[in-house]
């Protein structure tokens, strides 16, 4: 029970935070350093979730070869994002390049 009434209260949180800010009728409006400080959240978090998984796909060792498959999936993926623009393409793309390498190094 505890269990669940700790989800239901951080998913209250979670909403208010958001709805708080996105609802274009209430009167609470950001400042641009405030904006522009937040515009850097989306990157940052999303740094601290790939870049353990690209370099460090096995416990606690740095793995920057051309045997891991993260790390050449991750190559295509930011070349092939940066040429097309287009985030399933790039998606789809650097999937199938991450299988294709991980099934024929190991």
């Amino acid at each position: 029970m505890m269990i669940w009434l700790t989800i239901l209260t951080m998913t209250l949180i979670i909403f208010a935070s958001r709805y708080l800010f996105l609802d274009p009728r209430l009167p609470i409006k950001l400042n641009y350093q405030t904006q522009r400080f937040l515009s850097y959240s989306s990157p940052a978090v999303l740094t601290a979730i790939w870049a353990p998984i690209v370099f460090l796909p096995e416990e606690n060792t740095i793995n920057i070869t051309f045997s891991n498959p993260y790390l050449i999936g991750a190559a295509v993926a930011i070349i092939i994002a940066l040429k097309t623009k287009n985030v399933l393409l790039t998606a789809v793309i650097s999937m199938v390049v991450f299988f294709c390498v991980s099934f024929f190094i190991k």
